[in-house]
């Protein structure tokens, strides 16, 4: 069964929904916010996050930048009231795989959490197009430009190869023949030199330049 994180600041809704997933799916905990959120993420291993956008601490993109370094790295799955583009666009920069409002079914949230927990991208249908819109312009100079890509090393370009795939650090570092600390050294040097924030930024850069 799919392990699933409901983060939501409301107890009556976080009760709802994990009563409507089970027991289809495991409910492996509740947050109420952020500094529970980022905790149970590392603790429970939740393959998906449900995760509320706007909550008194920090919200969804807080969450999303907190958790960005833990491992394994869950999928995340947007579920809020709002379907502001603004709020569409931020969670989906910051990482999230999708974004589906809470008047969705039961069925439909069963499926939205499958489909992203296998890697897709899932919308509510009028927020798709937001997503669109803001991305549209994002990725086609980057596919062009290669001038950044020559400042790395042919080690770095190699790991970054991987990062695009969705390898794992201690993946990485079995696939090439080194230490996890050492892929990591060479992450770390690579965010530097393209000042990007997180894994998931570089891994977005490197599919946008085609090298994975």
């Amino acid at each position: 069964m799919t392990r699933v994180l409901i983060v939501d600041d409301h107890e009556l809704f976080r009760a709802g929904v994990r009563a409507q997933l089970e027991p289809a799916m495991d409910v492996v905990g509740e947050a109420a916010g952020v500094e529970d959120a980022v905790r149970l993420i590392g603790e429970a291993s939740p393959e998906v996050v449900l995760l509320d956008v706007h909550m008194p601490d920090g919200g969804g993109v807080e969450v999303l930048h907190r958790a960005a370094e833990i491992e394994p790295f869950p999928r995340f799955l947007a579920l809020s009231a709002s379907d502001a583009a603004e709020d569409v666009i931020a969670v989906i920069r910051a990482g999230a795989r999708g974004y589906v409002t809470k008047s969705i079914s039961a069925d439909e949230l069963q499926d939205a959490i499958e489909r992203v927990r296998d890697g897709d991208a899932v919308f509510s249908p009028r927020l798709a197009g937001f997503v669109l819109d803001a991305f549209a312009g994002d990725t086609a100079p980057e596919r062009v430009d290669e001038s950044d890509v020559d400042q790395l090393t042919p080690r770095e370009r190699e790991v970054l190869r991987h990062l695009a795939r969705g390898y794992l650090y201690k993946e990485i570092a079995q696939r090439l023949g080194i230490s996890a600390k050492t892929v990591e050294a060479h992450v770390s040097a690579v965010l530097r030199k393209l000042q990007l924030s997180n894994r998931h930024q570089l891994s977005r850069w490197a599919q946008a330049r085609r090298l994975d």
